[in-house]
């Protein structure tokens, strides 16, 4: 299994997030992240299916075959092992759904042997302590217990463009030591570097976007460059 650095070689990962509408607004996007400086992207499917959302990725990755792609199945979650193209490089969950339960635990191991049976080797990012969901007491705790079977933890803040406390990362990553922490709410091209002694990748869509719909090239080279890429 590869970590983050291995994939991506370089010390700070910045991924853009595109709300996917259709297969040519996908492509538009990642053409804008592309030439602007983020190592990747991910794609989320808010107004879509799964399905529909898959068959945007496939589009994409005809076109832009040496671009990092992911994907986030909100109507999936992590059972999209099951059904994402292998060709797939990154598969995100808003909740990694582990805890210290033995349903949680044995749930996760099934994913982990999902994974293997497919022969999957992609990134997968799982979300500890994110947005809209109950938050651990101790959300470096919650990361340690699901470092075993996720290679991303990925927090967010509160809310949809709001950024986690720097506390808040900086404790998780803490907890974690080397193993990869991703921030997914909140950031921009101003705040950015407050949060990089912290963690080892963001995952952007409102700060570096112009509508719900569409990147902004401004935005994304200005992230790109607070970055130093």
């Amino acid at each position: 299994m590869s970590t983050i650095k291995e994939v991506f070689k370089t010390d700070f990962v910045f991924l853009a997030v595109v709300h996917v509408q259709d297969a040519p607004q996908a492509l538009e996007n990642a053409l804008i992240a592309h030439h602007e400086g983020a190592d990747g992207i991910f794609l989320i499917n808010h107004a879509i299916s799964h399905t529909d959302l898959i068959a945007s990725y496939c589009t994409v990755r005809e076109r832009c075959p040496d671009l990092w792609i992911g994907i986030n199945c909100l109507d999936l979650g992590r059972d999209a092992i099951h059904i994402v193209p292998l060709d797939v490089q990154g598969l995100w969950a808003d909740d990694g759904e582990i805890d210290e339960t033995a349903a949680s635990l044995e749930e996760a191991e099934a994913f982990r042997a999902a994974r293997l049976d497919r022969r999957w080797h992609g990134l997968y990012f799982g979300g500890v302590a994110f947005k809209y969901r109950a938050q651990p007491a101790d959300a470096g705790k919650a990361a340690v217990q699901s470092a075993r079977f996720v290679d991303v933890i990925t927090t967010s803040g509160p809310k949809t463009g709001a950024p986690p406390s720097v506390e808040k990362v900086s404790r998780m990553k803490q907890a974690l030591g080397r193993h990869p922490l991703a921030i997914a709410s909140g950031i921009t091209p101003e705040n950015v570097r407050e949060y990089m002694p912290f963690a080892d990748c963001v995952l952007v869509a409102t700060g570096i976007s112009r509508s719900e719909r569409w990147l902004d090239p401004g935005r994304v080279h200005a992230l790109a460059m607070a970055l130093g890429k």
